[in-house]
């Protein structure tokens, strides 16, 4: 009968045979079987005989040997099969390791009665690389030293922009170092040493990694990176930052300098002041003589006008100004008083003043190229000559007492002098004025028992003028308890007499009681 023995032989060896085949036997196998790491390795011995199925039976060994490190097979790990047991058998090594790289394994067959035969088979073991990764330096390079990345994996190519680079003598070296890991992994670092020049700062460098696999080769890229390039500049600008557009005296203006340079120790000198930060600030006092800038400064001086501070002029006189500034642009000139314009232009023309015309005038100077750029300068006009007495309407005014107020407003300067006086000679005041802005007020208490006649007179060194009130009383009327009570009017006529003007009268009616005023405001 016919039988089959297959053992497994923990034996090594010093040599590794490929195959070998006897007088009757031949032993067939691959040179080699590749496989993942953690995967299941099969290795396929087969086999042949020219009397095969005799009465004899056939034995089958398998031998590992490694001729590079010292190995020991799990036989835990390694089972056998037999697809057809009379022309091949099967190892199956479960969960291939690293240890199992470069190991052959040999197939040992002998017939009874027809001879023996052996083969063998190298396991390779393969691990697909992590991403490799690539480090550029961290610090610049001058254009007169060397860069120095490094790629790490294996099997490494470098490339600038695209294009592989090689060794050249004194302008790029490519070194190469392996190291084993404590796994047994190898890990290649790649340096690149090239000197680099002023096109080299648009640079993309990168790696390229090419590995094997079972039945194929691979391959990965690193990310790209550029490189900080240190060179001398050729030329250096100098420009305002800010602000934009035309600049007045007087304004914060930043002045950017740069360079077509690239250093880190590159610094630059405006105005004999060292400026590292590219940026220096200057408040502009012109004249401006000393920076070389394109940018156009705008000015504008202070406002001239003449006559200056306060100004004197006669009544009805004929009174004029002028309001100037210089700039570098041109300017418009506005003249305001009481915070309206009156004119427009550098001069200020008034054919005959009045106690209206007078007060405070402002002459306003503008850029219109540049809206917030304006100077302003002021005169106070005063003018002078006889009192006016101005006349409202009377007003009508209930009090308890038998007494009327009257009252005076004038407008002189300068201050006149005022008499309050009655038509039979009696003076009821004197001099009591209230002066306001522009004008000035007189009153006086006045007792009404009979028709009476008031006269206010209002003078200075220039004239004067006169307002009289005429005021007509008319006592209660009784009646009987069962009838009401009638009032008849008092009427009262106020004339305004001047030294040059004619004389008008106002009336008014009031009761017996009351308060009659006459009274313009400015």
């Amino acid at each position: 009968s016919e039988f089959l023995e297959i053992r497994i032989f923990l034996v090594g060896a010093a040599v590794l045979p490929r195959w070998w085949g006897g007088a009757a036997v031949e032993v067939n196998m691959e040179d080699k079987v590749e496989v993942l790491l953690g995967d299941p390795a099969q290795i396929t011995c087969m086999f042949k005989s020219d009397d095969f199925g005799g009465s004899g039976g056939m034995t089958i060994e398998w031998h590992y040997v490694s001729v590079i490190k010292p190995f020991t097979l799990d036989t835990q790990r390694a089972m056998t099969s037999c697809p057809n047991m009379h022309t091949d058998v099967v190892l199956t090594i479960r969960d291939v390791q690293l240890k199992d790289d470069e190991v052959a394994f040999n197939c040992f067959v002998k017939i009874i009665g027809e001879g023996s035969g052996e083969g063998g088979t190298k396991l390779k073991v393969f691990k697909t690389p992590e991403d490799p990764t690539i480090q550029g330096v961290e610090q610049g390079i001058s254009v007169s030293n060397k860069t120095t990345p490094s790629c790490l994996d294996s099997y490494i190519t470098w490339y600038r922009d695209k294009m592989p680079l090689h060794n050249i003598p004194d302008a790029v070296k490519l070194d190469h170092s392996v190291t084993t890991q404590s796994s047994g992994l190898y890990s290649v670092n790649s340096d690149l040493n090239m000197k680099v020049e002023k096109k080299d700062k648009d640079a993309v460098f990168y790696c390229e990694v090419t590995f094997l696999v079972p039945g194929a080769e691979k391959m990965l890229e690193t990310k790209r990176i550029n490189i900080t390039v240190f060179y001398p500049p050729t030329t250096v600008n100098l420009w305002v930052e800010s602000p934009k557009g035309k600049i007045k005296e007087g304004d914060t203006v930043e002045f950017l300098c740069a360079s077509d340079g690239n250093s880190e120790s590159q610094f630059f000198i405006i105005e004999n002041n060292e400026v590292r930060n590219l940026i220096v600030t200057i408040t502009l006092v012109l004249p401006l003589h000393s920076l070389n800038s394109h940018q156009k400064f705008i000015n504008l001086d202070e406002v001239v006008i003449k006559p200056t501070g306060s100004v004197s002029v006669d009544w009805k006189k004929e009174f004029s100004a002028t309001c100037n500034a210089l700039s570098s642009l041109s300017t418009t000139t506005t003249w305001f008083k009481n915070g309206k314009e009156v004119e427009k232009g550098h001069h200020l023309n008034i054919k005959a003043v009045t106690y209206d015309t007078a007060g405070t005038y402002v002459c306003v100077v503008t850029v219109p190229e540049i809206q917030t750029m304006q100077a302003n300068a002021s005169l106070q006009l005063t003018v002078q000559g006889p009192p006016e007495i101005i006349e409202k309407q009377l007003n009508e005014k209930e009090t308890n007492e038998r007494e009327l107020e009257l009252t005076c407003h004038v407008r002189s300067y300068p201050t006149p002098n005022i008499i309050w006086g009655t038509t039979n000679g009696k003076v009821l005041l004197r001099n009591v004025f209230q002066e306001i802005t522009g004008s000035g007020i007189s009153k006086v208490q006045v007792n009404i028992t009979s028709n009476t006649t008031v006269f206010c007179n209002a003078s200075n060194e220039f004239g004067k003028d006169s307002v009289t009130y005429v005021i007509r009383f008319t006592k209660h009327t009784t009646t009987p308890a069962t009838t009401t009570t009638t009032i008849s009017p008092t009427t009262i006529t106020a004339a305004n007499t001047t030294n040059n003007t004619s004389t008008s009268t106002n009336a008014a009616k009031t009761k017996s009681t009351g308060k009659i005023s006459c009274f313009a405001p400015v």
